[in-house]
């Protein structure tokens, strides 16, 4: 028995390389699915990366069904501080399941950290070439080209606010939060509110498909004449091999320069 430490400081006893892990984060079910093909006995609905993987579902990351994952017996449970409750995280360990829990990363840097811990420490891996390769391609902050609004969700209006990997995922390809400053890391301005940044702080409306699933039809509408991007959810969003694409993609995404 060995006994590791995630990121909030919990131990984590585990007996060797874990093998039979039920992931509650998709991120991180990519991650660790790449980096170790065939450990993960379990995972959620929402696990939709690597697209092939055919695992029992648990449900939800907000709301698994506890009952099926003790079912599946795993040695270790992968859980994050923002995505899933604390009273499950509890309720695992208090029935002898070890849950190892990444901390909301506020920057790119931080979140590799926390993978390479996990798949250096519970799985006992060499560093993955995909992790390296992402150190590499996101070590750079761009100057800024942009200044934008960058919603998460609507009904009601979410935003990206301080210290979130996604902010710092943009501003590493040139384009600030205006909301990086905020108290919050998710604020909750009103329509009136965004729209009143664009008079005189913001020039770029971001829209993801994910969580929220925003299109030309549905977003671009509440903002006349606003410069707007559509961008992939997953490269703004998941911190794991989709990294390794997602500097490219969102470049390309960005306009040129306002």
């Amino acid at each position: 028995m060995s006994y590791l430490v995630d990121d909030l400081g919990e131990t984590v006893p585990v007996e060797g390389p874990v093998s039979r892990v039920v992931s509650l984060v998709p991120s991180l079910t990519e991650a660790v699915e790449v980096s170790a093909p065939g450990r993960l006995a379990g995972a959620t609905d929402y696990c939709t990366h690597p697209a092939a993987l055919d695992v029992p579902r648990v449900g939800g990351s907000k709301y698994p069904d506890l009952g099926r994952v003790l079912d599946l017996a795993p040695d270790l449970v992968l859980a994050n501080s923002e995505e899933n409750r604390p009273e499950d995280v509890e309720h695992l360990r208090a029935n002898g399941i070890p849950v190892w829990v990444m901390a909301a990363a506020a920057s790119v840097p931080a979140a590799l950290g926390s993978l390479r811990r996990i798949l250096t420490q519970a799985y006992e891996l060499e560093e993955p070439d995909w992790l390296v390769e992402a150190e590499e391609i996101w070590r750079a902050v761009r100057p800024v080209r942009f200044r934008a609004v960058v919603p998460v969700w609507r009904k009601p209006w979410i935003v990206l606010g301080r210290e979130t990997f996604a902010g710092d995922v943009l501003r590493r390809v040139g384009v600030a939060n205006v909301y990086a400053g905020d108290t919050e890391r998710y604020p909750r301005p009103d329509i009136e509110e965004l729209r009143a940044h664009f008079a005189a702080d913001a020039d770029l409306l971001v829209l993801p498909d994910e969580p929220y699933l925003f299109t030309d039809e549905d977003g671009p509408d509440h903002f006349l004449d606003v410069p707007y991007v559509l961008v992939s959810g997953r490269h703004l969003t998941w911190y794991g091999p989709s990294l390794v694409e997602a500097h490219a993609a969102l470049t390309a995404s960005i306009p040129s320069g306002p």
